[in-house]
C-alpha cells in the first residue's frame, strides 16, 4: 500500500528533470533515489518513469499516480493548516502577489517581517505586472491597486490611492496654462498601458461635482509605470500616476500637481484573497501586518495640503 511519504517522494521526482535534480531536493545522493524509486515501482508492480532518455518522463501509470499525489498532499497541507488554526497557530507557506514597484517597496518588508515574527510559516513573493489576473486561488493574498476584476473574490481595502494629474515644473512652465480638463488636449500627454482599460480617455470629477471627460493622444506611452514616471521627470508631458507613486516627487519639488480641484477616478489599495485561504491564520497574521503598516500610507507623510500645489497659469 501506498502511504503518503511515497506520494510526497514522487511529487518531487514529477517536479524535477532528472533524477540527480531530484537527489538535490531530497538531499540525498542519487543512487538512494534510484533504489528508491526502484522499491517504489516494485511496491505498485509497474513502472511509473520512463528513464531512457535525458529527461524523465511519466509513464501513463506514472501520470496517474503523480495527479493523486497532488490531491492527497493538498489534502494534507489541508487538514494541518484547519488543525493549527484551531490553535491560532501561524505556519504553512505564505504565497502573496503584489505589482512590481508597490510589491518591491511596500509589501516586500511586510512579507520579511512577517517570516522574522512566525519563524514556524515559510513565505514568497511573486511580483507581477498584473497581479490581479493571477490565479487568486493560488495565493493565500494578491495584492491589488485599483478595482478588482472579479466580483466573487474576497476583497479587503488597504489603504486609500487617489490619482494624480502632474507634470514636472520644467515642461509646465514652458507649457500653455491648464485652467480645465478640456485644455490637455493641447497637452503632451503620457500613458500607462498597463490593462486593457481604455488609457486615453481621462476622466475628471469637478470642484462642483461636475463631469469632465478628455480624449488625449499621448505622445509617449509605455506598459511600464515607472517609465512614464521617469518621462514625466525629465519634461516630457502630463501624466496620471498613483499618490503612493510620485508623493515623494510632489512633496520635494521635482512634480507639481495639475488641476488640484478636478479629482480622478481613485485606485485603492486592495488585497484580493482565494476563498481557500481567506480564514487561515498565516492569512489574517500577514493581512494584520500589512494594514499596520499600510495605515496611515507611508507615502502621505510628506504629501503638501492641496491648497498649497499650484497649477500652472
Amino acid at each position: 500500500m501506498l502511504t503518503s511519504d511515497d506520494l510526497a517522494f514522487f511529487s518531487v521526482l514529477t517536479g524535477s528533470k532528472s533524477l540527480a535534480e531530484s537527489a538535490r531536493k531530497l538531499n540525498v545522493t542519487p543512487p538512494a533515489v534510484t533504489q528508491r524509486l526502484r522499491a517504489l515501482e516494485e511496491k505498485v508492480g509497474v513502472r511509473l518513469i520512463d528513464r531512457s532518455g535525458r529527461r524523465l518522463r511519466l509513464t501513463e501509470e506514472g501520470s496517474l499516480v503523480a495527479s493523486h499525489s497532488v490531491i492527497v498532499s493538498e489534502a494534507i497541507d489541508s487538514l494541518a493548516e484547519a488543525l493549527a488554526d484551531r490553535r491560532g497557530a501561524v505556519r504553512g507557506h505564505l504565497r502573496v502577489a503584489a505589482p512590481h514597484g508597490f510589491g518591491r517597496l511596500h509589501v516586500a518588508p511586510v512579507v520579511e517581517a512577517f517570516a522574522r515574527e512566525h519563524g514556524g510559516a515559510t513565505a514568497t513573493l511573486q511580483l507581477s505586472d498584473h497581479p490581479a489576473a493571477l490565479l487568486v486561488e493560488s495565493y493565500d493574498v494578491v495584492v491589488h491597486i485599483g478595482a478588482p476584476g472579479h466580483l466573487d473574490q474576497v476583497v479587503t481595502t488597504l489603504a486609500p490611492n487617489p490619482r494624480i494629474l502632474c507634470a514636472s515644473p520644467r515642461y509646465l512652465d514652458s507649457a500653455p496654462p491648464i485652467s480645465a480638463p478640456a485644455d490637455l488636449a493641447q497637452h503632451r500627454c503620457l500613458a500607462v498601458r498597463e490593462n486593457e482599460e481604455d488609457v486615453t480617455l481621462w476622466r475628471f470629477k469637478g470642484p462642483r461635482q461636475e463631469i469632465a471627460t478628455v480624449r488625449v493622444n499621448p505622445v509617449m506611452s509605455s506598459n511600464d509605470g515607472a517609465v512614464i514616471r521617469e518621462w514625466a521627470l525629465a519634461g516630457q508631458g502630463i501624466m496620471i500616476r498613483s499618490e503612493w507613486n510620485v508623493a515623494e516627487d510632489l512633496a520635494e519639488g521635482r512634480l507639481r500637481q495639475v488641476l488640484p480641484n478636478w479629482k480622478l477616478p481613485p485606485a485603492d489599495i486592495v488585497a484580493m484573497l482565494g476563498s481557500r485561504h481567506g480564514r487561515s491564520a498565516r492569512t489574517a497574521a500577514f493581512l494584520t501586518m500589512l494594514r499596520q503598516a499600510l495605515k496611515p500610507p507611508p507615502w502621505q507623510a510628506g504629501r503638501p495640503e492641496p491648497g498649497l500645489v499650484n497649477s500652472p497659469g
